[in-house]
């Protein structure tokens, strides 16, 4: 939807439980490993217990009935279900040093780059992460079923859950969040925009829908013809790009089936092919900004990188950003010159996976290395750090996650991408002077509303 700096050395986090995935391996994990999902490790494969120093507390379901407001209304934005919580200290330029051990090198990088205006307010760490009991039950199942394919191209056994909850390598650990629960059909109207050096920008909006085909709660992995995710955006302004429209099916195995993509252009008044809409193929209205596998942190076929598991971390990453996606604030109240307005960002220690992705000999791409910050409670992306070919850092991206708790699930409340280098920024689904904000439902339209005939008919309306 759907950007060489101080840093010091790493130091990972390996719990009892998780030494037993280090093993560099394609099979599915034993029937015993997998009993782990119902002791030591939560029904995903996060640790249950917090750390040592209690700053990352115990799992212990994830967020709770009785933390959602009352006022809350599907569709609605989500109202802050801790607004109470102040930060317990911010992190600035003059202290990043620090916690640089709880950074990640990009988010090191915005303290250089913007000193006297960034900074990341720590909250209290709270473990909202929690997804529908069918996710549980068939993630469980998946554990000593699903088996990459094709050099990790793909996976099989899998279905409606995350195949991989105790992953064995890195590519294991990054099909977890391509897949990852974000209900079962969603839209959406947003705003993006790429944000100049001077701070001005010109917004665009784009109502998206996407049916996680993966999630249809009436099928099962033979009904899933290779399709991931149904998309389809329509753009509704400026008035010059009013009208365009974008659908992709989203493959599992790229490699047996690319991306189809589709476009109708309001000023030729035809539905074309998208060919080349994959890997680092700019984004439209990005401004060379974003590349097409940028979005959603990672999407995508796999196969250019060499992907491996580096081992836990606790990091500060964007956490229940609530206050961010609240409709008493104004696009102008965050975007601002470098960066979004910090003040309302909420930054909380979390455990993540780190799966870091180098290019492979005689693969092209923009960048030669990426490292994902994978959110232990969610697989989601959290922060990802970006290499050029000169292996210099040059972007960093942050998703902003909160908690949707009407389905539940964590996803991004919005997206933000940073060019270290051009000291310009993207940003992707904002939407506080929208009315609404995201509506979900437990089924999607038919099949026929993704289809490229039906494609053009919306266009000549």
């Amino acid at each position: 939807m759907f950007h060489s700096y101080f840093i010091t050395s790493t130091t990972f986090i390996i719990s009892s439980a998780s030494i037993l995935i280090i093993k560099a391996t394609l099979a599915a994990v034993s029937p015993k490993e997998a009993e782990l999902l119902k002791s030591d490790l939560t029904p995903i494969g996060a640790e249950r217990k917090g750390n040592n120093t209690g700053e990352i507390p115990d799992w212990n379901g994830g967020i709770q009935k009785s933390d959602i407001p009352a006022a809350y209304k599907p569709g609605q934005h989500y109202p802050n279900p801790y607004p109470r919580d102040k930060p317990l200290f911010t992190i600035t330029s003059n202290n990043f040093k620090q916690y640089s051990s709880n950074l990640s090198k990009g988010q090191v990088a915005l303290f250089y780059s913007y000193p006297n205006t960034f900074k990341m307010p720590i909250y209290k760490s709270r473990r909202t992460g929690a997804l529908p009991s069918f996710i549980y039950k068939n993630t469980y199942k998946n554990a000593t079923t699903a088996k990459l394919i094709n050099n990790g191209s793909g996976f099989t056994g899998a279905y409606a859950g995350f195949p991989f909850p105790i992953p064995k390598n890195g590519i294991e650990a990054l099909w977890n969040h391509i897949v990852r629960y974000r209900g079962i059909y969603a839209k959406r109207t947003v705003t993006v925009a790429a944000i100049h050096r001077n701070g001005n920008y010109i917004p665009v909006s784009v109502l998206q829908e996407a049916y996680f085909h993966y999630y249809n709660p009436l099928g099962n992995e033979s009904t899933l013809d290779n399709i991931l995710i149904y998309y389809l955006s329509h753009i509704l302004t400026p008035p010059r790009l009013a009208g365009s429209y974008l659908l992709k099916y989203e493959t599992l195995d790229q490699m047996k089936q690319p991306r189809l993509s589709w476009a109708y252009n309001v000023g030729q008044r035809r539905v074309r092919r998208a060919p080349n809409a994959s890997y680092d193929t700019p984004v439209d209205m990005a401004d060379g900004l974003v590349t097409i596998d940028d979005v959603d942190m990672f999407n995508g076929s796999p196969d250019r990188f060499e992907w491996k598991l580096k081992g836990k971390k606790e990091i500060f990453i964007p956490y229940n950003n609530y206050k961010l996606i609240s409709p008493n604030l104004k696009n102008n109240d965050i975007l601002k010159i470098g960066h979004i307005n910090p003040h309302h960002t909420r930054y909380e220690l979390h455990r993540v996976w780190i799966v870091e992705g180098t290019l492979k000999k005689g693969k092209r791409h923009i960048y030669s290395k990426r490292i994902l910050y994978l959110d232990e409670d969610s697989w989601g992306a959290a922060i990802v750090d970006l290499y050029d070919n000169r292996d210099k850092l040059w972007r960093i991206n942050m998703a902003y996650l909160l908690n949707y708790y009407d389905q539940p699930t964590i996803w991004t409340g919005l997206d933000v991408h940073h060019d270290l280098q051009s000291r310009r920024y993207f940003i992707s689904g904002i939407s506080n002077e929208l009315k609404t904000f995201i509506e979900f439902s437990k089924t999607s339209p038919k099949k026929s509303h993704f289809r490229p005939a039906a494609l053009r008919q919306k266009g000549r309306r």
